[in-house]
C-alpha cells in the first residue's frame, strides 16, 4: 500500500497540566522530562523521522517557557521547523486547531494532529507510517491510532472507544468498559472542521460528527503506548524505557 504522509502536523502544548500536579505547577507539562529530555522532544523527533516538516505548537501556559524550549531546538538544528500559536485563551483542541486552519498554519492537506504529551514504543511499522497508510481521505475525515489498555504503561480509565470486527468505532454504552482508549495521535483532513465553532471546544464533538456520518477511522496500536497523565505515570514510563524490555531502545526514543 503506498503512503500518502503528512508533511505537516500541529502539536496541543497550551493545557494546564492540572493532573500531573504538582509536577506542572512551574513546567508545563509538554516540558516534563521523560528519559532525559523533555516530552515534547520526544513527539518532536517522531514527526521529524516521519518525514514532518513544519509543525505548528500552540502554547498558553507558561508560552515563553515552550518558546524557549523550541528556539533551544531550532538553535541546535533539531527538526521539524515548527510554528508556534500563542493563545490567551484556552481554546481546547478542537478550538486550536480550528484556530490554527483558520490563520493558515496548516492545511490545506491533511496533517497529523498529536497531543504535547504523546508517547508510544513503534511495532515493526513505526505508528505514524502505519496511520498515515490507513487513512483514506476520500472516505475519512479523521483517523485515530487507539492504544489497547492491556499495552498502557500509566493509569488509565475506562476506555474511549469499542471496535467492531470491521473496524468500526462505537462510544461506550452505559456502564461499559471499552478496550481502547485514544493515544493522542490522529491524523485529520480539514474538511473535519468544516463548519466548525469560533472558540473553545473539544475534537470529541467533532469526532462524534464524524463517526455518525461513518467518516471516522481507527487503527489499534500493536506495541506498548504511555499515558502520561500523573506524576507516576512518568515513573512507570522511564522504568519500562530504561528497562531490557524496551524493543525501541536504539531509536533515540
Amino acid at each position: 500500500m503506498s503512503v500518502n504522509m503528512p508533511r505537516t502536523a500541529m502539536v496541543f502544548a497550551a493545557g494546564l497540566g492540572r493532573r500531573m500536579r504538582p509536577l506542572s505547577e512551574s513546567v508545563p507539562k509538554p516540558l516534563l522530562r521523560v528519559a532525559g529530555q523533555p516530552i515534547l522532544d520526544h513527539v518532536l523527533d517522531r514527526l521529524e523521522a516521519a518525514g514532518v516538516a513544519q509543525v505548528v505548537v500552540n502554547a498558553h501556559w507558561q508560552p515563553d517557557a515552550i518558546h524557549a524550549a523550541l528556539a533551544a531546538r531550532a538553535a541546535s538544528h533539531r527538526g521539524p521547523r515548527t510554528v508556534e500559536q500563542v493563545e490567551d485563551a484556552l481554546l481546547e483542541t478542537g478550538g486550536s486547531a480550528a484556530s490554527a486552519l483558520r490563520a493558515g498554519r496548516i492545511g490545506p492537506d491533511p496533517f497529523f494532529l498529536l497531543n504535547g504529551d504523546a508517547m508510544w514504543l513503534n511495532g515493526p511499522v513505526p505508528a505514524l507510517r502505519r496511520l498515515a497508510a490507513a487513512f483514506d481521505p476520500a472516505s475519512m475525515d479523521a483517523m485515530l491510532l487507539l492504544g489497547g489498555m492491556t499495552r498502557a504503561v500509566g493509569e488509565v480509565g475506562h476506555g474511549d472507544f469499542a471496535v467492531d470486527a470491521h473496524g468500526t468505532p462505537r462510544r461506550p454504552r452505559a456502564g461499559e468498559i471499552t478496550p481502547y482508549i485514544f493515544t493522542g495521535v490522529q491524523i485529520v483532513s480539514p474538511r473535519l472542521f468544516d463548519a466548525a465553532p469560533e472558540g473553545g471546544f473539544s475534537m470529541n464533538r467533532l469526532w462524534d460528527r464524524a463517526m455518525e456520518a461513518g467518516r471516522l477511522g481507527v487503527i489499534v496500536h500493536d506495541s506498548l503506548w504511555f499515558h502520561l497523565s500523573r506524576p507516576a505515570d512518568i515513573t512507570a514510563a522511564e522504568h519500562v524505557l530504561h528497562s531490557t524490555l524496551n524493543p525501541d531502545s536504539d531509536t533515540g526514543l
